[in-house]
């Protein structure tokens, strides 16, 4: 899914489904610089970009055969 027009917005919940990892590993990479930042589309929620989050794990997926 590369199409920015069927991107969605999507919780944390399922972020960490997708990943497989927790909360607060997510977030300290967040402040590392080196996850997706999340969108603020109304008042404190937070929702990432599926399209930004697949291409983070695919770019993971990429690293490990690489090495």
């Amino acid at each position: 899914m590369t199409d920015p027009a069927n991107d969605r917005l999507i919780p944390l919940a399922e972020v960490m489904n997708i990943v497989g990892y927790g909360k607060t590993i997510i977030y300290r990479w967040i402040r590392q610089g080196t996850f997706p930042k999340p969108c603020h589309p109304g008042g404190s929620s937070s929702r990432w970009s599926e399209i930004e989050v697949r291409a983070w794990k695919d770019a993971q997926l990429a690293q490990r055969e690489a090495a």
